[in-house]
C-alpha cells in the first residue's frame, strides 16, 4: 500500500485541517507557496505554524484576509453554545497571494476557523469563474483535476440545498477566497506526497445548530448532509455540540476517497496532526498517516469493493445491454448476468455489478432507471489482486498497451484488448496472432531490461 494516506476524522475534518495535517506529513511547502502565488487575486495570505491542541503538538495552516476584505479567525460564537478558542501558537511563516479578489458572505468552513455570519459586499463567482481561477494556478495537472473535482462536488451539494442549477450557485458559499486556497492547498499538498490511495472509515459530527446567512440550519448542514448522501460516506454523531464536518471537509474526503476499510495489520510510516480553530470537548485534531499493509494485507486488502445484484424476470434483452454499457461507463469494475429461475419457474437474468462503494449511488439509479427491478442487493466483497503495472511497448503496430501482473516465481504479460482489436480491425489480422505477437515482445522487452 505505497502512498497510502488513512484519514482519521475522529474529530471531524475542515479545508484548514487538512492541509494541516498534509503539510505536517512532509508535503512541499515550496510548490504549495508557488501555488499559492499564483492565484489570481489579491488581499489574503497564510501562515504555517505550531499549535497545542490538548496538549499535543499540530501543525496549523491559515488563510488570513486583508481588512477590506474578511478575516475569519474571529467571533466563533455563532455557533450556539461556544466561544473561539485561545490557541497557543509559535513560530508562523506566511506565503502571500496577489491580483484582484474579495472575501465572501457565507463560508461553511466556519467550524474550524471561518465564520458563517458576517454580511459584506463581495464578488459572487460561479463554476466557470473558479474553474478559470483554478487554470491559471501553477500547479500539476493532477493537481488541477483535484481541485476541480472538489469544487464540483461542493458546488453540487450547494445547488441540492438551495434547489438551484449547479451553474447558478452563489459561490459566496464555496467559493470565497478562503476555501479557494484551503481546495487548492489541499489539491498540491496531496500531489506533492504522491498519495495515490486514501482511507477514510467515517467522519465524526457534532451537534446543534449553526447561524449563517441564511439563518438557523442543523448539524451537519445541508450541502455537508448532501455531500455525504451522494457519496455513502459513513456518518458518526458525536452528540458533542459542534460542527466538526465542514461542506469543505466533506468534498476533499468525497473527492479523494478510494476506499473506506483499512487492511487487517498496517505499518505506520508516518504521521501528520492538523489543527482545527476551535475548543471542544474532543480537540479538533485530523491526524493523517502514511500507511502500508503487512504482509498478510496485502493485494487489495485496503480497497473498498462491493457487489450489486438484481433479479431480472420480466425485462427485455435490449435494455440489459444498454443497461450493461451505461454501468461501465459510470465506473463499474465489472458487470455480468447469470441465467437464473424464479418463481413461477420463469427464467430469468441475474444482473451483478462489482464497484467501490464510492460509485454506488451513481450506479443504483441507473439500475433503477433502466430495469424493471425495485430492489438491489448490496454486498461487501473481500479479494485478493496481483500487483499490476503497465507496459509500453514500440511495435511495428506503434505503441502497444500491455499489462503485466506479478505472480510468485514470475510474472505473466496481458495485451490490452482494445489494442489489440484496433490493430486487427484496421489491418485484418487474427485477434490470436496479434495477441501472442505482443505476448512474446512484452517477455522479451522485460529479459532484456533484467
Amino acid at each position: 500500500m505505497a502512498n497510502t494516506l488513512y484519514l482519521e476524522c475522529n474529530a471531524g475534518i475542515s479545508g484548514d485541517m487538512t492541509v494541516a495535517a498534509l503539510l505536517d506529513l512532509g508535503a512541499d511547502r515550496e510548490r504549495l507557496a508557488q501555488a499559492l502565488a499564483g492565484i489570481p487575486a489579491e488581499g489574503f495570505s497564510t501562515e504555517i505554524g505550531r499549535v497545542k491542541k490538548a496538549g499535543i503538538d499540530c501543525c496549523d495552516f491559515r488563510v488570513l484576509l486583508d481588512q477590506v476584505h474578511e478575516n475569519h479567525d474571529h467571533d466563533m460564537a455563532y455557533l450556539h453554545g461556544h466561544v473561539h478558542e485561545k490557541v497557543q501558537e509559535t513560530g508562523h511563516g506566511h506565503v502571500h497571494g496577489e491580483a484582484q479578489e474579495a472575501g465572501h458572505e457565507h463560508a461553511h468552513d466556519g467550524a474550524h476557523g471561518h465564520s458563517h455570519g458576517h454580511a459584506h459586499h463581495h464578488t459572487h463567482r460561479g463554476m466557470t469563474e473558479i474553474r478559470s481561477i483554478l487554470q491559471a494556478c501553477p500547479m500539476t495537472e493532477r493537481a488541477r483535476a483535484t481541485a476541480v473535482r472538489i469544487f464540483e462536488i461542493l458546488a453540487t451539494a450547494e445547488a441540492k440545498a438551495h434547489d438551484v442549477p449547479v451553474e447558478e450557485v452563489h459561490f459566496h458559499e464555496v467559493g470565497a477566497m478562503d476555501s479557494i486556497v484551503d481546495i487548492v492547498a489541499a489539491a498540491v499538498c496531496l500531489d506533492s506526497l504522491d498519495i495515490t490511495e486514501v482511507i477514510i472509515p467515517k467522519l465524526c459530527e457534532g451537534t446543534g445548530t449553526v447561524r449563517c446567512q441564511h439563518g438557523i440550519l442543523p448539524v451537519p448542514v445541508p450541502a455537508t448532509a448532501n455531500i455525504l448522501a451522494a457519496y455513502g460516506i459513513r456518518l458518526e454523531l458525536t452528540g458533542i455540540q459542534g460542527e466538526f464536518v465542514t461542506p469543505t471537509g466533506a468534498a476533499i474526503a468525497a473527492a479523494v476517497r478510494t476506499g473506506e476499510r483499512l487492511p487487517d495489520t498496517f505499518y505506520i510510516r508516518k504521521i501528520g496532526l492538523g489543527a482545527g480553530k476551535r475548543q471542544y470537548e474532543r480537540p479538533s485534531i485530523l491526524r493523517a498517516m502514511l500507511i502500508e499493509a503487512g504482509e498478510e494485507g496485502k493485494g487489495g486488502a485496503g480497497e473498498d469493493i462491493w457487489k450489486l445484484e438484481t433479479n431480472l424476470d420480466d425485462c427485455p434483452g435490449e435494455a440489459l445491454g444498454y443497461v450493461m454499457e451505461r454501468l461501465l461507463e459510470a465506473g463499474a469494475r465489472d458487470v455480468h448476468y447469470i441465467p437464473a429461475y424464479m418463481k413461477k419457474n420463469r427464467p430469468a437474468w441475474q444482473l451483478n455489478v462489482i464497484c467501490e462503494r464510492k460509485d454506488i449511488p451513481a450506479l443504483e439509479e441507473i439500475i433503477f432507471v433502466e430495469t424493471t427491478t425495485i430492489g438491489v442487493r448490496r454486498i461487501p466483497v473481500e479479494r485478493s489482486t496481483l500487483a499490476r503495472s503497465e507496459m509500453l511497448l514500440d511495435t511495428v503496430y506503434g505503441k502497444m498497451s500491455v499489462k503485466v501482473c506479478q505472480i510468485q516465481g514470475g510474472r505473466r504479460y496481458y495485451p490490452e484488448y482494445e489494442s489489440v482489436a484496433a490493430v486487427c480491425r484496421s489491418r485484418g489480422l487474427p485477434y490470436l496472432q496479434v495477441f501472442r505477437e505482443l505476448t512474446r515482445l512484452a517477455e522479451k522487452a522485460e529479459d532484456d531490461r533484467i
